[in-house]
């Protein structure tokens, strides 16, 4: 089962259309998501802005290319529901959220790991942000 972390912390996915694998048939519109590999070709994402949303796939903790991948949709207009899937940490959340994801979904045994009180410390991901406070 997976587990649903956002700003208020765990909770059950919501989600109930299907998920599709990139290619060349998916869908106009509708209520469906698309599954992202951390090597998606970053060309290909210009087609995905009207997607109702989009699951980017973490590999590894140590694999940062779905940041960089959810920053380029958002900067391309994407404006629907973006999921980092699979091996996140709480301490990569600040960062997820920055780069434009809004919710992160992680298995049981990583919750048990990483309590909700550990991902709820770095929620107030704006806080921190040490550009804004440059800027500002």
């Amino acid at each position: 089962m997976s587990i649903i972390v956002t700003d208020t912390g765990f909770a059950a996915d919501d989600w109930t259309g299907p998920f599709q694998v990139l290619d060349d048939s998916l869908p106009d519109e509708g209520q469906y998501a698309v599954d992202l590999p951390s090597d998606t070709e970053p060309a290909t994402l210009a087609r995905l802005t009207n997607a109702p949303m989009i699951r980017i796939d973490f590999p590894s903790f140590a694999d940062g290319r779905g940041f960089t991948l959810a920053a380029m949709l958002r900067r391309a207009g994407f404006q629907g529901r973006l999921r980092a899937r699979g091996h996140v940490l709480a301490d990569q959340y600040a960062m997820a959220r920055r780069s434009g994801f809004d919710e992160v979904e992680i298995d049981d045994a990583m919750a048990a790991r990483q309590p909700q009180d550990q991902w709820l410390a770095r929620a107030d991901w704006q806080q921190n942000h040490y550009q804004a406070r440059l800027r500002g």
